[in-house]
């Protein structure tokens, strides 16, 4: 049976995480196993199977490039702050 989790640590750098672009990714990606199921369904199981491979792949690249933008944002954040509260202790 699995453990129940109570809580997650999630990095600040994934606040900064565009979630409308991660579901519209993830929505794509489900569109593209559905046409897989219909390639099935009429008989070319290896082409389904080379498009299931490589829309897994393309999400995967996609969404580590999502979770990199959104750290750049927070570093960008971090470093901007950082400047005004030097320029205001001046």
């Amino acid at each position: 049976m699995a453990k129940k989790v109570r809580s997650v640590r999630v990095p600040l750098e994934l606040a900064e995480l565009d979630l409308s672009a991660l579901v519209r990714e993830c929505a794509s990606h489900l569109r593209d196993l559905e046409s897989a199921v219909l390639l099935t369904g009429q008989g070319n199981r290896e082409a389904a199977d080379a498009l299931v491979k490589a829309r897994r792949a393309d999400l995967g690249r996609r969404v580590g490039n999502l979770v990199w933008e959104a750290r750049v944002r927070h570093q960008e954040a971090a470093r901007n702050r950082e400047t005004e509260k030097k320029a205001s202790e001046k």
